[in-house]
């Protein structure tokens, strides 16, 4: 990963070209594409893969993970419909690049990640870009009790199922959203928090992550 910040014209005009493709194809959350227009993406690459940062696909990050496509990430932000002030768990810390995201969102970010080498790469990293979150080493799919109740959480690996554990940490009109299905290919499901015991679920569209590993997943 690369700690050479220089963002110029070339690589500002490369996120605007980005944004617009987000926009056609159909992300129309103007603060989630205003977002996506300030991070810089080329930051989470080495600088030889650099040409590769504002395409529109996910790339390799190491440890046998990867930095989700710009798509992905709009579209699951999008579905969170993030508020400034939210409290949001992002489960799978990963690069970072998403919770920077939430972050330009003003919502207030606790990320946790299970893979000890992304959670001090990812501390260490959005530390030196100017991002303060909460960072947890654990357990994603048990979630994080300690902050509980959430205004949002957000899972960004693929889970065989949507564990109860983390419907029971959103508050009563939180938002979950969370992709649903096996190993290779799932559904993207959001789940509102109606009541104490009430939820709604809607299935959306076909994503590839990652597995989510933990007690509550693979």
């Amino acid at each position: 990963m690369a700690y050479k910040f220089v963002d110029n014209y070339r690589e500002k005009g490369a996120r605007k070209k980005l944004v617009s493709i987000l926009k056609d194809r159909g992300i129309s959350d103007e603060d989630v594409l205003q977002a996506i227009g300030k991070v810089p993406r080329h930051f989470f690459f080495d600088e030889t893969f650099w040409n590769q940062a504002y395409k529109d696909i996910a790339f390799p990050i190491g440890d046998g993970q990867t930095i989700s496509q710009p798509y992905t990430v709009a579209y699951q932000t999008q579905l969170l419909h993030v508020k400034p002030g939210d409290k949001v768990l992002e489960i799978g810390t990963g690069s970072g690049y998403q919770t920077c995201i939430l972050l330009e969102l003003k919502a207030k970010v606790v990320t946790i990640e299970r893979q000890e080498n992304l959670h001090k790469r990812a501390v260490q990293f959005l530390g030196k870009m100017g991002y303060q979150s909460k960072f947890i080493l654990g357990d994603g799919s048990i979630g994080y009790e300690n902050e509980a109740p959430y205004d949002k959480i957000l899972v960004t690996a693929g889970a065989p199922l949507v564990p109860e554990i983390l419907l029971k940490q959103l508050k009563i009109g939180g938002i979950l959203v969370i992709p649903v299905g096996d190993e290779n290919v799932q559904k993207m499901i959001t789940v509102l928090r109606v009541s104490e015991t009430e939820y709604d679920k809607i299935v959306l569209d076909t994503f590839r992550f990652v597995p989510l590993v933990g007690d509550q997943a693979w």
